[in-house]
């Protein structure tokens, strides 16, 4: 399984709305900076994660976005999800399993299961307010 950059941004993007969220929505334009990433491809990224309800927009001059819920709500997998689709690594692992005609006789699918499993699973118990911690952690690494 690889991850585009669509999924990465997409946790980053997610990761800043929790961080300075402050009661008011936060724009685009200032994620971009802080993130180094293009404001167009969040864009793109952010209208994913409004369509599948995990963030929310506001319109007009103070419009922007914010977590549709609280951080400890999120998992990794839920947002990967919502941008990646299915995370199986092989096509004989995906949930419905289209993509192998011999899935049904092969020995080695037991290995790309517990593999997604495995992955699914960690991505599934970090949440985005373990990101928040671990980020805090850092920070307070390098105030002195």
């Amino acid at each position: 399984m690889r991850i585009s950059t669509k999924g990465k941004y997409a946790i980053k993007l997610m990761l800043d709305l929790a961080t300075y969220y402050n009661g008011e929505p936060v724009k685009i334009k200032d994620i971009a900076r802080r993130q180094g990433i293009s404001e167009k491809y969040l864009e793109q990224i952010v209208s994913i994660l409004n369509k599948a309800s995990l963030v929310r927009s506001s319109r007009g001059a103070k419009g922007g976005y914010r977590l549709a819920a609280p951080p400890e709500t999120y998992t990794i997998g839920k947002i990967l999800r919502a941008t990646e689709g299915d995370l199986a690594s092989f096509d004989c692992a995906e949930i419905n399993g289209e993509g192998c005609e011999n899935r049904e006789r092969c020995v080695t699918v037991r290995i790309w299961k517990r593999l997604d499993d495995a992955i699914n699973g960690v991505l599934d118990d970090i949440r985005l307010s373990d990101l928040l911690d671990w980020q805090n952690e850092l920070i307070d690494q390098y105030i002195i």
